[in-house]
């Protein structure tokens, strides 16, 4: 599950849908909401073990306002997190139920892989990470609200609104990455004040442990990829699986 929520997390194939998933698919016990603090704190992990030099420059430049390329990417960030917020409130319950249906997702899994393939292949892609606007980055942030469905994919829908807006793969990404450590965060301060002394056992710790370190090769590996290829293993990927949980789904009954 730790290999799982770090891969999914940062690749285009959605980790909540793997979560939700892999214990409906080979009965397995739902690992529960603590077992989810411990793989989301591994993933905030890698995304500040990451990008610490970049959000150490964010920050100090967004503290003296909008007049540098640093400090207006920081704003645009800060404001491109609030609509994934609001709406993971009002949705919470939903999330936890209803848009788990593996039917549903095994849908959404291909319906935004064709997404990402159509956005990836038909818009112009020209601008780098600071050429974006705060338009975009509000667009970019409501699109990541979309997020609580399993098998939409946080960094899947950003990349691909970001990509629709004529941003390049690489800058696509980064955004998509740097986007992802409030959402994270925030998650796990909110699930963090139901965990108990007792709940940190090995379990835990080695869900931290694999999902940090797997979340760091997957960025890594990510951003190295896409600066020379499509986004089309992921498409096929998504296509497949989605396919398969569906027949499998109904096979079942």
């Amino acid at each position: 599950m730790g290999i799982v929520q770090g891969l999914g997390e940062f690749l285009p194939i959605s980790s909540s849908a793997h979560l939700v998933l892999l214990p409906w698919l080979f009965g397995w016990d739902t690992p529960g909401l603590v077992f989810d603090v411990a793989l989301h704190m591994g993933t905030l992990v890698a995304v500040a073990a990451y990008f610490w030099r970049d959000w150490l420059v964010l920050f100090n430049e967004g503290r003296r306002g909008v007049r540098t390329k640093e400090g207006r990417l920081f704003w645009f960030l800060v404001a491109a997190t609030i609509p994934g917020v609001v709406i993971g409130f009002f949705l919470e319950d939903l999330a936890a139920t209803v848009f788990r249906a593996p039917i549903l997702v095994g849908t959404m899994l291909i319906v935004m892989g064709l997404v990402l393939y159509g956005a990836d292949h038909f818009f112009r892609r020209e601008k780098k990470l600071y050429d974006i606007k705060f338009r975009e980055s509000m667009a970019i942030g409501l699109s990541q609200a979309l997020a609580i469905v399993p098998g939409v994919s946080r960094s899947g829908i950003t990349m691909a609104t970001a990509r629709a807006q004529g941003v390049d793969r690489e800058s696509a990404a980064r955004f998509s990455f740097l986007l992802s450590a409030p959402i994270i965060f925030g998650a796990g301060v909110v699930s963090m004040g139901h965990l108990n002394p007792g709940d940190l056992n090995l379990a835990f710790v080695s869900g931290v442990v694999t999902s940090g370190i797997v979340g760091f090769l997957a960025i890594k590996f990510m951003l190295a990829y896409i600066a020379r290829h499509s986004f089309n293993i992921f498409v096929w990927y998504r296509l497949a699986l989605g396919t398969t949980v569906i027949v499998i789904a109904l096979l079942r009954g």
